[in-house]
């Protein structure tokens, strides 16, 4: 039988995987997404069509909020237009500033800053800062939600700022349903308190707190409550296609913008299967989000529900940045040295998770299901050891010894890891 290879995503580019002649591969890719030929017109057709000159007339400052170095975001098509509008409307330069949304990660600062904004203009003429969620006389305190009572401590420079407006690329997002618009905000640039109270067990083990949900989704909703707090946002949302090039584009109110986004996207990125498997092959998207280990676990996540019980999931991720925070690292190696049963046991007394523990719990959900492999060019020994999964050093032989294992030849390929989801049915 001729030779079988497929490619999924890693680093900045592909990885192909030889598959033995026994395998009958399911590519599994989102529907084609069309292509936006002029991506400049389009951003501007969307600013203006979401009225941003006028809601920016009157105000005195703004905020702009962009998601950090780890999302795709295509900022340098949309910020100096934006910029320049508010310019236009009357709000000086030294009042406008651009808020990377780092939630509780790392800044990106230097040349991986000029990389993230995209355009040297900006940084020539607004301040362009990271939100720290750490520091607490960054913040303030807006009370707590009605709902669930989550304490809502936002930065400050976005919640003193006239004009607000929140920036990002909606795609899948294993827990909050989808990313973008509202998550943007919090846990965006919210407190840490705020951010670790989302990441307790009673949001990560809820069954509705899940990608590609919305509806009775705990942490969309609390979303949603700490924007009404807030006050007016705006937003506007990217989609991009597999290329990583521009299908979609618009600019409003931050809610139902957002929702707009979702409903486009939502049919290509949602695919049915069929079947389960008893072997699947995935990846963690490639750059910008394989940079870490902490970034991969969501690509063993999003494909559960393909992985049938006991089945073989391997995953190839770079991890050219290493492991992630030493808060994930000290989760890792809790977890590796109580077991999965006894880690998540000391998760679920908490109103707080500790920093970064959240996504180890996450990294639960795919080992109750079935075997973990994971391929990595990127990790030392100790940080292999806690990664709690199963290391391998050939991609194609541990595809080759999945098939053998199960007696069944049909293999899932899902090359762009969690911006893709496969559903039973």
């Amino acid at each position: 039988m001729p030779d079988t290879t497929v490619e999924i995503a890693f680093g900045r580019g592909n990885l192909p995987v030889h598959l033995p002649a026994d395998a009958r591969p399911t590519v599994i890719r989102k529907r084609k997404l069309p292509k936006i030929t002029d991506p400049h017109t389009a951003v501007r057709a969307a600013l203006d069509a979401g009225g941003l000159a006028r809601a920016a007339q009157g105000r005195r400052s703004a905020c702009i909020l962009i998601c950090d170095i780890t999302r795709p975001v295509p900022n340098h098509l949309f910020l100096r237009p934006m910029i320049e509008d508010l310019i236009a409307a009357g709000i000086p330069a030294e009042r406008i500033t651009v808020l990377v949304a780092t939630g509780l990660h790392r800044p990106n600062e230097g040349e991986e800053l000029e990389e993230l904004v995209g355009d040297p203009w900006v940084l020539q003429h607004v301040t362009v800062a990271n939100h720290f969620a750490r520091n607490d006389a960054d913040h303030v305190d807006l009370g707590v939600t009605p709902g669930r009572g989550v304490p809502v401590r936002l930065d400050r420079r976005l919640v003193d700022a006239d004009l607000r407006i929140a920036t990002g690329l909606v795609e899948p997002h294993f827990m909050a349903g989808w990313s973008g618009g509202r998550k943007v905000v919090a846990p965006g640039v919210a407190h840490h308190t705020t951010i670790r109270t989302f990441h307790s067990a009673r949001f990560m083990e809820d069954p509705l707190a899940i990608q590609c949900n919305l509806t009775g989704n705990p942490l969309h909703e609390e979303q949603l409550a700490i924007v009404e707090m807030l006050g007016d946002v705006f937003a506007l949302n990217t989609v991009i296609d597999e290329e990583r090039d521009l299908s979609f584009v618009n600019f409003g109110e931050v809610v139902a913008s957002h929702l707009d986004a979702v409903a486009f996207v939502e049919a290509a990125t949602r695919v049915p299967v069929a079947r389960q498997f008893n072997t699947v092959l995935t990846s963690a998207a490639g750059y910008p989000l394989d940079k870490t280990y902490y970034q991969t676990v969501k690509g063993m996540v999003t494909p559960i529900d393909i992985l049938a019980p006991g089945g073989t999931l391997i995953i190839a991720s770079a991890c050219s940045e290493g492991f992630g925070s030493e808060e994930f690292r000290a989760a890792q190696a809790r977890l590796v040295e109580l077991g999965p049963e006894r880690f998540l046991a000391t998760l679920t007394a908490k109103s707080l998770a500790e920093v970064d523990e959240w996504q180890t719990e996450m990294q639960l959900k795919p080992m109750r299901v079935g075997r973990i492999q994971f391929y990595t060019t990127g990790l030392d020994a100790e940080e292999r050891r806690i990664t709690g999964v199963e290391m391998i050093d050939s991609v194609d032989d541990a595809v080759a010894a999945a098939v053998a294992r199960h007696g069944d030849g049909a293999v899932a390929v899902v090359p762009e890891g969690p911006y893709v989801v496969p559903v039973r049915g």
